[in-house]
């Protein structure tokens, strides 16, 4: 798995401002449904969920809120830049910029955690973290990201 399967260009957004963890999983949402033909509230409804049993704050100002979700075929992602963090409950109780949400098929098993791990993996990087928060086009944050396995593996 790579992140180019789970990651399309047009899945990649830079946020100007954004009041809340709660604003954000609808502005997730809106991004997935836009992108992915997801419904919006129940994406919003299953994120909210998956929250409840722990906080997806991961670190070093990254989240990874991710939910399992009826009618997908594959696993798929969407990717966030906040040009201001906001507060999400992280781990470190740091503020989160970095927003990756994976959104996986109800039967998921295997797959749904072998890109969590990728995501989680990827994103644990501080120099790939420091070129993503350097930036502000989509289409350079979807290169950066998508390459990084590439470069890595070289």
């Amino acid at each position: 798995m790579k992140f180019s399967d789970l990651l399309k260009p047009d899945a990649v957004k830079v946020m100007g401002s954004c009041s809340s963890k709660k604003r954000l999983m609808h502005d997730i949402a809106d991004l997935a449904e836009s992108v992915h033909g997801l419904h919006a509230q129940r994406v919003v409804e299953a994120l909210l969920e998956r929250e409840s049993l722990g906080p997806t704050g991961v670190g070093h100002g990254v989240a990874l809120p991710h939910a399992r979700v009826s009618g997908l075929d594959e696993v798929l992602g969407v990717f966030m830049l906040l040009e201001r963090p906001i507060d999400f409950d992280a781990v470190d109780r740091q503020p989160v910029d970095l927003v990756f949400s994976l959104f996986a098929p109800e039967e998921a098993g295997v797959e749904h955690l072998k890109a969590l791990a990728l995501v989680s993996r990827t994103l644990r990087d501080a120099g790939l973290c420091t070129k993503l928060r350097a930036n502000r086009d989509p289409a350079t944050l979807f290169t950066i990201l998508t390459e990084f396995e590439t470069v890595k593996a070289a």
